[in-house]
């Protein structure tokens, strides 16, 4: 393994209390109750557009585009202190750039976020490569995003190994044709994960241990 790439949410990061907060803040300007953290979670992982429209399953696709640019808004305050690193990752990344693996974020998340929330929790000298959802790249688990990192680093994909904490992820994996990794702390429950027959991890020192061996 060459490269290490990491989906953000629930893999490398707990993001729920600021999705929460910023979704709730959206829901309170239409006059809408607010909706709970385990709600919140079952809409994580297709991207921002998505979360809101199962959040609002009766709203139109128009009004769901409508309502992108004031839910950005309340996560550029909600994020920062509803953000944080789960347990451990920080110190399991460093120990893999000692031993020379390239680290990378692919995340479904906006772009700007993608690289802000990284830039600030880990710093791009830990994690050089931050991919966020950007125009004319389909989003996860179209493997498009992860294709294009192998291409853009010279790292074939069987030298590249892709985490994450949900099914969309190890069908991008799978469709990407790099190794994979599922991590059962994030938003996806381990029955889903074991479905694609990749290896799971239940703990950050599991995650570690395992990437170390490849």
């Amino acid at each position: 393994m060459k490269a290490a790439i990491f989906d953000l949410d629930g893999t490398l990061v707990e993001s729920l209390p600021g999705l929460t907060t910023a979704l709730n803040q959206l829901l309170a300007d239409l006059d809408l109750p607010p909706q709970t953290e385990p709600q919140v979670r079952s809409y994580i992982g297709d991207g921002q557009w998505m979360l809101i429209r199962r959040a609002l399953p009766d709203f139109s696709k128009e009004q769901i585009d409508d309502l992108q640019p004031a839910f950005q808004k309340h996560y550029q305050t909600a994020w920062p202190t509803g953000t944080v690193i789960f347990d451990g990752v920080r110190e399991m990344l460093l120990e893999l750039k000692t031993a020379g693996v390239q680290l990378g974020v692919l995340s479904n998340k906006k772009h700007p976020f993608t690289v802000e929330i990284v830039e600030t929790l880990f710093g791009r000298e830990l994690i050089p490569l931050i991919y966020g959802q950007r125009e004319g790249i389909p989003i996860k688990p179209d493997p498009s995003a992860l294709i294009a990192i192998s291409e853009e680093t010279g790292i074939s994909p069987a030298e590249i190994c892709y985490i994450g904490d949900s099914t969309i992820d190890l069908v991008t994996a799978q469709g990407a044709k790099t190794q994979g990794l599922g991590v059962t702390w994030g938003y996806h429950d381990r029955p889903h994960l074991e479905r694609y027959g990749f290896p799971l991890c239940d703990t950050v020192d599991e995650l570690r241990a395992a990437l170390l061996s490849i």
